[in-house]
């Protein structure tokens, strides 16, 4: 299990980082569940293999069960954040040439918003390997549980060994 301090970001690609937790706005240990959504395309999409196995892993460490909801396709326009969040970041970038990646990463975490909503970004210089293939037999391995009629547009994926 991860230790309490730390806060586990990047959670579909392999070497995830880890945050101090007084660094987020939520402790992993005020949790029970973690709610994600997201779309269905993708690095992290719904039918794809490394992203269960990596939400199965992350189930694993943490020791609780995390909830994901896809987007069906043609509807990121129902994602919060990009209405709350996206336009200002085109906003404050607006202009202003995009020399390198640590500009860009500069320019989105110098976005607010008059609402007080505040972007935290950082440059992710991890090299990850390509073309990792999960077997059929893996993803058996995967406790995931299917939630509504649309199979894989929802679902629970459960530590496989609760402690």
């Amino acid at each position: 299990m991860a230790d309490p301090e730390t806060r586990f970001l990047g959670l579909g690609k392999p070497g995830r980082r880890e945050q101090p937790a007084h660094e987020s706005l939520i402790s992993p240990t005020m949790l029970e569940e973690v709610p994600l959504t997201g779309l269905s395309f993708g690095s992290y999409g719904a039918r794809l293999r490394l992203w269960k196995m990596e939400l199965q892993r992350f189930a694993d460490e943490s020791d609780m069960p995390i909830t994901v909801c896809h987007f069906p396709p043609g509807t990121s326009k129902w994602n919060k954040i990009e209405h709350r969040l996206f336009s200002h970041i085109t906003m404050n970038w607006r202009g202003k040439p995009l020399v390198s990646h640590e500009a860009i990463v500069n320019l989105i975490a110098s976005t607010t918003t008059k609402a007080g909503l505040k972007v935290h970004a950082g440059l992710d210089r991890g090299q990850y390997p390509t073309g990792r293939a999960i077997t059929k037999k893996e993803m058996r391995e995967v406790n995931v549980e299917s939630l509504g009629p649309h199979e894989g547009w929802a679902y629970v994926v459960r530590p496989r060994h609760p402690k």
